[in-house]
């Protein structure tokens, strides 16, 4: 019989495991960064036993002496990881043994590691959350400001990537802070959905011990305990929930990225990204390559490659706890610190970029932007179905293509060989700046309505 290492599970077994069950079970060099979650929850459920009179108060202060102290040594990179021990969980329990001695064995009394791990990435995942809300809100307000600026530049709106009409720049902006706000809703919702503490649920069952799971809640932050022990240790509903929303919001982010590289293309050169975000070729001497944008686009894919690992890991899982579950860390982590670096990248860029606005109005020039304006104006004037008026329209359009010119600059003659009932009056509607003037509806694209709601953006998503 060989002696046994294993300081975690070893009594029951007489032999070491083998060096490559170590390389794949150990996840401390990921889960590492839980540490101060994990020391904050043991710190609370120790003050709960000791208040419960489980363990004696003596053996209380030294261990919460010895997990501050740990705290310390982590923070300031004198803490040694070893992976023999597995995960962040064991790494700071064995530590602490050699701090203060076998009172550290006393700490893990009424608890498991299943019901350890989740209480500690819920505690990150509030605060990853509540850091990713701030986060987002400063992109809105950049968008909020880059409307207020521009709040009534032309600007060509396309379906199917065709001119379609005229919308106000000012109008596109705050598309993307609605984007935004429903992504930040979401997460907040998340937030409300996780914010319940399984500390105490034990490896499945609960435990005989005298705890109070209320008090525990509590001291962590949590509104309440969760109310089934089985499914608190293999719930990860809120992991899932948090890369569904995040892979929603990097979508976001990726529509926004996929326009702004479109836009700073020369064939439409409606922005120029600074140079800061953007690199050269290392052969065509005149290229500027718009690699933060693509990169926003291309990221996006790992975060939703992590929502489906996740999905596929959990789909046929039994209840309760399998060690598959240590596999939601590491895509949830490098989520994490994508998502964020794809909301800050996408902050610069913005602010850096110069607008093209020139441009932006003359592209209106082609696609006959206003043909929907002279349906409407069929519509209110002569009194006719909508579908008639699109008819007609569409005839005029067609004998403006022909002469290669705009609706606008048609004669009134060759108008009326569609229609005899057309008049004069209808040279209003076909200039852009009419077309875009009379979408004054509630959250339309008029210049009047687009300074309406940046007002009540601001209200909404910056409570100004």
């Amino acid at each position: 019989m060989s002696e046994n290492k294993n300081k975690i599970w070893g009594g029951r077994f007489e032999n070491n495991p083998s060096k490559i069950l170590e390389d794949i079970n150990s996840s401390i060099h990921f889960d590492k960064r839980l540490y101060k979650h994990d020391i904050l929850a043991s710190i609370a459920h120790t003050e709960m036993l000791q208040m419960q009179k489980i363990i004696e108060t003596k053996d209380a202060k030294k261990i919460i002496s010895g997990l501050k102290r740990i705290r310390k040594e982590i923070d300031n990179n004198e803490f040694v990881f070893n992976p023999s021990y597995e995960d962040i969980h064991m790494n700071i329990e064995l530590r602490l043994k050699e701090i203060i001695g076998d009172a550290a064995g006393k700490m893990h009394t009424a608890r498991s590691r299943n019901d350890q791990v989740v209480t500690d990435l819920k505690l990150w995942l509030k605060d990853i959350i509540n850091d990713l809300d701030y986060k987002i809100k400063q992109l809105q307000e950049t968008l909020i400001s880059l409307a207020e600026i521009n709040y009534a530049i032309p600007l060509p709106g396309y379906t199917h990537m065709q001119t379609a009409q005229a919308i106000t720049l000012g109008h596109y902006f705050l598309a993307y802070v609605e984007m935004l706000g429903r992504d930040r809703g979401r997460f907040k919702d998340c937030l409300d959905r996780l914010n319940e503490c399984p500390l105490g649920s034990a490896a499945l069952a609960g435990t005989s011990y005298p705890i109070d799971r209320k008090l525990t809640s509590k001291k962590l932050g949590f509104k309440n305990p969760t109310f089934n022990s089985l499914d608190s240790v293999s719930d990860r509903d809120f992991v899932l929930e948090f890369l569904s929303i995040a892979s929603i919001c990097s979508v976001h982010l990726s529509r926004f990225a996929e326009e702004m590289i479109l836009w700073s293309n020369q064939q439409f050169d409606f922005i120029k990204l600074n140079e800061k975000f953007t690199t050269g070729s290392s052969i065509m001497p005149q290229k500027r390559n718009p690699d933060s944008a693509e990169l926003i686009r291309g990221k996006t894919g790992r975060i939703i490659g992590s929502l489906v690992g996740l999905l596929t890991v959990i789909k046929a899982l039994p209840l309760a706890y399998s060690k598959d579950l240590q596999e939601d860390k590491e895509g949830l982590f490098d989520t994490v610190d994508t998502i964020l670096l794809l909301i800050s990248v996408s902050n610069e860029m913005i602010k850096e970029m110069e607008i093209n606005a020139k441009n932006m109005e003359e592209a209106l020039n082609k696609g006959f932007p206003t043909a929907t304006d002279l349906a409407d104006w069929l519509v209110g004037e002569i009194k006719i179905p909508f579908r008639e008026a699109h008819s007609i329209s569409g005839k005029i359009v067609k004998i403006a293509e022909k002469q290669n010119c705009l609706l606008s600059d048609l004669s009134i003659k060759q108008i009326q060989s569609i229609d005899e009932r057309i008049n004069k009056e209808v040279y209003n509607y076909l200039s852009i700046k009419s077309s875009i003037k009379l979408k004054r509806s509630f959250g339309g694209t008029s210049p009047s309505e687009v300074k309406k709601q940046i007002k009540l953006a601001k209200k909404r998503f910056l409570k100004i």
